[in-house]
């Protein structure tokens, strides 16, 4: 049996204008039932532990409306905070998007550490849409960027500029410009069409129609590798 964790954000808000943030709730659900389907185990950390705010909640969707009847979901109200997990306890972490870890993930000491230590032990790492937020700013064992020369993907500036968030006003930078300027080798395909990039034990997806394709990705390296 493999064991993912998935680490969602706990902020609530982003941007000078206070624009609501929080965890995309289809990029929590999709996911979520790929792995048990597969007969994983799902635990979920935030920063600060507890009942993680979630934006984009949409009950036309069918996996968002079973998942916000399910188990699962009152577990994820019931978040670890992530200083106290073991990460060593899991085969992979999975990052979904939000614009709340734009702000809390980017810069934070012990989520670089997680990323780091899991990546050099050869795990499993999945990000989704501003997931990759959480794969900015950290520094291998040998000094280099994590990021540099890494095939990487997620939500582009033409799907920021038609879903209408604004620099600053909403979001603190591009995405996909900070990811360049870090080393990454940046490809993307139409704004909300299904597009995944595997590298090494790296899996990134572009947007909430790539969810589900992180995470059969992630399976397959899993069960194969």
């Amino acid at each position: 049996m493999k064991h993912i964790l998935f680490i969602v954000t706990s902020t609530n808000k982003t941007g000078t204008g206070k624009y609501d943030a929080g965890y995309e709730f289809s990029e929590v659900a999709d996911p979520y039932f790929e792995f048990i389907k597969k007969g994983f185990t799902i635990d979920f950390a935030s920063i600060l532990g507890g009942i993680p705010p979630y934006v984009g909640y949409d009950s036309t969707k069918k996996n968002s409306l079973d998942f916000i009847k399910s188990n699962g979901f009152k577990r994820l109200n019931f978040s670890h905070k992530l200083s106290n997990v073991d990460i060593t306890s899991y085969d992979a972490i999975f990052f979904p998007g939000g614009l709340g870890l734009m702000t809390d993930m980017v810069n934070n000491p012990l989520v670089k550490n997680i990323v780091k230590d899991v990546y050099e032990e050869g795990k499993v790492i999945g990000a989704v849409c501003h997931g990759p937020s959480a794969l900015l700013n950290v520094i291998l064992s040998d000094g280099s960027n994590l990021l540099d020369g890494k095939k990487i993907n997620s939500f582009t500036k033409a799907e920021e500029k038609l879903d209408k968030h604004t620099l600053i006003d909403i979001i603190p930078f591009m995405l996909d410009e900070e990811l360049i300027k870090q080393g990454a080798i940046f490809s993307c395909t139409n704004p909300f069409e299904s597009y995944v990039i595997n590298d090494q034990n790296l899996v990134t997806g572009q947007n909430p129609a790539s969810a589900s394709g992180v995470a059969l990705k992630m399976i397959d390296l899993l069960l194969n590798t």
